[in-house]
């Protein structure tokens, strides 16, 4: 897909949803971070619900780093992948302490090098708590991506680089939330909603 027709899908995306934005909760990087990590394949409301009770007992990265996985799992087993993502909050937070004083770092090559961080996880930390031009490619913008004809590499990185060419990267962050809005809401991964879709007609390379 052309530039052009890229910013036609932006949009039309844009009317659809003039709310698109981030629907995990949080209030610092440190808390982005761990959101973050929980929200692999698992939605956004569990995690708010888990960190609302999360978030006040460990409101540090040092008050977290201070506990074993074991002690923590317990009270993230509702967001799934509970043991890994214990492992790699912990580790990444001790990470932070050690190396970083306490503060989450604000560079990609800093961010991935913590445990449990990778490409995706690193990209939504820096557009969310440090207001950078970011489009992390997620499963919802992996998948409309392909769908609508935005792009059609094999992997997220390489999605993520096919779209940031066809996007001037000051709407970067925005179509990485309409994308991700239109995903969970009519471009659903199983029975697409596709008669209530404004690009179907024109602007969906699979619309009918």
């Amino acid at each position: 897909m052309d530039a052009q027709k890229a910013q036609k899908v932006l949009a039309a995306l844009s009317v659809l949803y003039p709310e698109a934005r981030a629907e995990l909760h949080f209030s610092n990087p440190y808390e982005t971070l761990v959101a973050t990590i929980l929200s692999a394949q698992c939605t956004d409301r569990r995690v708010n619900q888990v960190t609302e009770k999360l978030f006040p007992r460990y409101p540090t990265v040092e008050s977290m780093a201070a506990l074993t996985p074991e002690e923590l799992e317990p009270q993230i087993r509702e967001c799934g992948l509970y043991r890994n993502k214990a492992k790699n909050i912990i580790a990444a937070c001790r990470a932070i302490a050690q190396e970083h004083g306490g503060k989450v770092p604000s560079t990609r090559a800093e961010l991935m090098a913590l445990p449990g961080v990778g490409q995706k996880t690193a990209g939504v930390v820096l557009l969310a708590a440090f207001g950078d031009d970011q489009i992390p490619v997620d499963t919802h913008v992996f998948r409309v991506s392909h769908r609508i004809g935005l792009a059609d590499a094999t992997t997220p990185d390489g999605v993520e680089k096919q779209l940031q060419a066809i996007l001037p990267r000051e709407e970067w962050s925005h179509a990485h939330h309409l994308l991700i809005w239109h995903g969970r809401r009519i471009c659903h991964a199983r029975g697409p909603e596709c008669d209530r879709c404004p690009l179907k007609a024109e602007l969906c390379e699979n619309g009918a």
